[in-house]
């Protein structure tokens, strides 16, 4: 006997909730995209109509009321996150949320309590967890093909900034690094980060630096096992969305990601050339779609297998202890990070 689908809602209609919401109707087998919310007047209509969803709010709330809603995706901006992932395991639904699941630590614990005492799966939106040679990598790790991991290494380098003077300060930790600093965590799952030390400027646009921009940051990350991180991010990569991981270990080394969009390459006179992706929804395409693929499972049956709240917590406590080193200039020790305002 076939089951009845999950019926998912998504919150938020930006460009990555759009690009959910569309996935969840077209990609999940045995998901429904049931409703969309978004608090700016027709943002959810020009999501939801071209999928043929008829239920669209201007307040999550009216969403998180309709009981035949299984599950959400909150794709909404950072700060509006935590009150609702609250909002929805208070109100029964299963949960995924876009990273950072929170802005403090504070909040990142308000959630995971939340999600805890509604009984609810509370996955987050960590993607490279899906990535096929990510997923390969750390399972190589996990396996003992490398040894014992001694160096790591992972780096986000977008192809460029739109509109730099929307950015929000600490934006390059909070959102972009964050997914470096879970992947570093997956890889070297044995041990904990004990000590940051980030240096970071805005060689990109110079010109937003006192606004609060920084578009390119170095970290390092000191583990309890005594490996060695480095996490780098710049927002000028013109060549293409650049997304690597690498762990050196004391059998050998193994290495993920790949800027080219296929396999394909050109020889002509110009040289060799090979296309490359220019948005991560492109070179994370099939990672995005078995995300939610996953979340579909974690409503169905409980189990989460991506990443969970307190995986989003760990990432989370290396970002605060990333602004703190880079506004003191010194190492953090993960014991010490506060909790950003």
């Amino acid at each position: 006997m076939s089951q009845q689908p999950v019926r998912l809602g998504v919150i938020g209609a930006g460009w990555i909730g759009a690009f959910h919401a569309e996935t969840i109707a077209t990609r999940v087998p045995g998901a429904q995209l049931a409703a969309v919310a978004d608090p700016v007047p027709g943002a959810a209509e020009r999501v939801a109509g071209p999928l043929g969803v008829e239920q669209t709010h201007t307040d999550a709330d009216a969403l998180l009321a309709d009981a035949s809603i299984d599950g959400v995706v909150i794709a909404s901006p950072a700060f509006t996150h935590t009150d609702l992932v609250v909002k929805a395991a208070e109100a029964g639904k299963a949960v995924f949320v876009e990273k950072p699941m929170a802005l403090t630590l504070e909040d990142a614990d308000r959630a995971i309590s939340a999600a805890a005492s509604a009984g609810v799966p509370l996955q987050t939106g960590f993607n490279r967890r899906f990535a096929k040679d990510f997923a390969d990598a750390r399972a190589r790790v996990a396996g003992g093909a490398i040894g014992t991991p001694q160096l790591l290494r992972s780096l986000t380098r977008d192809p460029g900034l739109a509109n730099p003077g929307v950015v929000k300060p600490w934006t390059i930790f909070l959102e972009t690094l964050i997914h470096d600093f879970d992947t570093l965590n997956w890889f070297n799952a044995d041990a904990r980060p004990v000590e940051v030390f980030a240096k970071a400027d805005a060689l990109v646009a110079p010109e937003f630096k006192e606004a609060g921009l920084l578009d390119t940051a170095m970290v390092t990350i000191a583990y309890s096992n005594g490996a060695l991180a480095s996490a780098e991010a710049n927002f000028s990569a013109a060549y293409g969305y650049d997304v690597r991981g690498e762990v050196f270990g004391s059998k050998g080394m193994i290495q993920a990601g790949d800027v080219r969009a296929s396999s394909v390459r050109q020889f002509d006179s110009a040289g060799i050339s090979a296309p490359t992706a220019r948005l991560n929804i492109e070179l994370f395409h099939d990672a995005y779609t078995d995300e939610l693929v996953s979340f579909a499972h974690a409503v169905r049956t409980g189990e989460v297998v991506g990443a969970r709240g307190e995986d989003a917590r760990a990432a989370l406590a290396i970002a605060i202890a990333c602004v703190e080193s880079y506004t003191r200039n010194a190492p953090v020790a993960l014991s010490e990070a506060g909790r950003l305002a």
